[in-house]
């Protein structure tokens, strides 16, 4: 198997060494479980059983992200075709895990929360796990990075993930940290709801917050059933209706069953009409997705179209593109914890033993030690939420999914224009936009730069008075957005920027600012 590239050729996935490896990917046979859906259900399986599972999803997502890691964002707005080959072999992990650990967010986020239950147990407030998110020394972007500055500037959850003191409150961040809060709530979608109501409005909120609930609940789920289509239905109970991210969901799993044997179909009807970013700066007027809706899009699709075949659900939901590690790493877990540890095919847990006791880095947690504290964590949850712990029999008491509440992130507010300053801030800058809102792009830091140094900046709209902006130049304290605001009156503003304490040493780095009307630029043009 060693340096074997995976291929896939039209809707029949295999590998290059086909005689060979058909056999390890071959799907074991479905155990039919209970589908309870029912209040007053409940599910009984043994400790083993239970943590096999648990197993099966830590390792199903750290399988998933290696796998997909090389295809990180470089096919925005296509599919990656069948013919580019996606590398797995026996050794990869490890390699992978000692030589590119900062592709491993999806794991070690998860791990920071993870840490703060096993240290402070199941009432552990927010604030401990704001601290040690915003304290942490990895790297961050996007919703998580912009929470981070929130807390470490006095704004705290949940008005850190906020989209008005947060630009990027529609991005993926909590999606891929949420893993936990499924598999530590087996048959309990409202319970990993209620985990994520308190972590995930760290980093986000609306549509983003919703991403990271989906994907809970689905986990909980894959506790209870080996049905893959209830499963991803039965989960889209916890997301109000009204929601963009419902409608995006269901629209998935309408498409699926009008097109059962056409994932591409599928692809390009969620491309068609779900992938007009508002928010994130980095996807507005580009073909860059980062955003929870689509992205949970192609989750599901991977696992709907992957019928319980851990190759084939890998395959297309890395091959949608877009963030096509965290999305088969989402897929992965999930498969995984439906199947169990033991029954992921042998191809893919190669290599898998000689990692389990590595560390993450950034956490005192190994995929071994996490194995055996998400199974305390989920016994605590189940005994918590009315189940029962005897001998080695778990009764879990299985909920009946219900919505969380209804948020709506950037409501009315439609990007219409750029304006390109992309020029470096020396003393004073000024500009003048005609609508209801702005975002202005800007670096201060560079990549792994360390400082102490804090810049200033005073923000001055419409001649008010000034508010002033740190900005620090270190990359993991950093601002993401130099300054935006939300929901102004429609109308011309004036935005004027001056740097108080400039550096020659660390330059303020303006770059394009984004403009916002309460209509879309199509009826605006109308007019």
């Amino acid at each position: 198997m060693k340096n074997l590239l995976l291929w896939t050729t039209g809707l029949v996935y295999g590998l290059a060494c086909t005689a060979t490896v058909s056999l390890a990917q071959a799907p074991a046979k479905k155990a039919v479980v209970p589908r309870p859906t029912g209040a007053g259900k409940t599910l009984t399986m043994s400790k083993s059983a239970l943590q096999n599972k648990i197993k099966g999803g830590w390792a199903g997502q750290t399988i998933g992200v290696t796998y997909g890691g090389p295809m990180e964002f470089k096919y925005n707005g296509t599919m990656i075709q069948e013919y580019q080959p996606i590398l797995w072999y026996d050794g990869y992990l490890k390699k992978t895990m000692t030589g590119d650990q900062g592709l491993y967010d999806d794991i070690y986020m998860d791990l920071t929360f993870v840490e703060v239950f096993d240290k402070e147990g199941l009432d552990a407030p927010i604030t401990s796990f704001a601290k040690a998110y915003a304290n942490a020394g990895y790297a961050l972007w996007h919703a998580n990075q912009a929470g981070r500055y929130n807390i470490l500037h006095g704004i705290q959850p949940p008005q850190s993930g906020h989209w008005l003191n947060n630009p990027h409150a529609d991005c993926i961040d909590y999606q891929i940290e949420a893993d936990f809060a499924g598999l530590m709530s087996p048959g309990m979608p409202n319970a990993a709801s209620a985990v994520s109501d308190k972590i995930g409005h760290i980093m986000n909120y609306g549509d983003g917050w919703y991403g990271g609930v989906y994907i809970g609940a689905l986990y909980t789920l894959a506790f209870t059933s080996d049905n893959i289509p209830y499963i991803v239905e039965e989960a889209l109970k916890t997301i109000p209706k009204q929601s963009k991210y419902h409608q995006c969901i269901s629209d998935v799993i309408r498409w699926h069953k009008q097109y059962p044997n056409d994932w591409k179909q599928t692809w390009f009807e969620v491309q068609k009409k779900w992938t007009s970013d508002l928010g994130c700066p980095d996807g507005v007027f580009k073909p860059y997705d980062i955003d929870a809706t689509v992205n949970s899009a192609y989750v599901v699709i991977g696992l709907l179209y992957g019928g319980g075949d851990f190759t084939k659900t890998l395959n297309i939901s890395t091959r949608c593109g877009q963030d096509a590690d965290c999305n088969p790493s989402s897929a992965g877990g999930i498969l995984g914890t439906i199947l169990g540890y033991d029954k992921i095919p042998a191809y893919w847990k190669q290599g898998l033993a000689d990692v389990e006791g590595l560390e993450f880095k950034y956490t005192t947690t190994s995929l071994s030690k996490v194995y055996d504290i998400g199974f305390k964590q989920a016994l605590q949850m189940v005994e918590r939420n009315g189940g029962k712990v005897s001998g080695d029999q778990v009764t879990i008491k299985v909920q009946e999914p219900t919505p969380v509440k209804f948020e709506e992130s950037f409501a009315g507010h439609f990007p219409v224009s750029k304006i390109s300053v992309n020029k470096p801030l020396t003393d004073e800058y000024t500009f003048d936009f005609d609508g209801i809102g702005f975002v202005l792009r800007g670096e201060t830091a560079k990549w792994a730069a360390k400082s102490d140094y804090v810049l200033k900046m005073e923000m001055t709209l419409d001649g008010k008075a000034p508010e002033v902006i740190e900005l620090p130049t270190a990359f993991t304290t950093r601002r993401l957005e130099l300054c935006w605001k939300y929901q102004l009156p429609k109308g011309k503003h004036t935005v004027r920027l001056k740097l108080l304490n400039p550096s020659p040493d660390y330059p303020c780095n303006l770059g394009e600012a984004f403009i916002y009307s309460d209509k879309p630029v199509t009826e605006l043009a109308v007019k």
